[in-house]
């Protein structure tokens, strides 16, 4: 779960502070893989609605409204369910108030030791300096396949 939230905390801390070239320098820099949730934290909106894609496990409760649904919902169960949970960014997309990234997730279920390296997208909203919003796309087929199911 460390290295998800180093790079939400990358994302949130250098894009929102410094724009978007700085993250892409920042993003593999040791002190934001570490995971620091207060910083995470900080840079979403209060009442930030984050979507987990559809038919992907932890959609069941889209939307997530607030920082501690997040955390709940989303980066909780990421840690308690899986190894080695990560992302890799491969590209960052600046527009203006929205920011795209594409890249892939890679981890292993502990239940069932299913393996998963597939692609993602996320796309944030930005307002002020804070995310409000978060989608997720990816490929919910094999992190299904991981997890047991069809």
């Amino acid at each position: 779960m460390h290295d998800l939230l180093g790079v939400f905390r990358d994302l949130f801390f250098a894009r929102l502070t410094y724009g978007c070239e700085a993250l892409l320098q920042r993003r593999h820099d040791e002190a934001f893989a570490v995971g620091d949730v207060p910083a995470v934290l900080e840079k979403m909106d209060p009442r930030v609605e984050w979507n987990e894609a559809e038919n992907f496990p932890y959609a069941d409760g889209n939307p997530y409204i607030g920082p501690d649904a997040v955390v709940k919902g989303v980066f909780a169960r990421l840690g308690d369910e899986w190894d080695g949970w990560s992302l890799a960014i491969d590209e960052l997309l600046d527009a203006g108030d929205t920011v795209v990234a594409t890249g892939r997730y890679s981890g292993t279920y502990k239940e069932t030791g299913g393996a998963i390296n597939a692609q993602f997208v996320h796309v944030w909203k930005v307002r002020d300096r804070k995310a409000v919003s978060f989608q997720q796309y990816t490929d919910t087929a094999q992190v299904q396949r991981a997890m047991g199911g069809e």
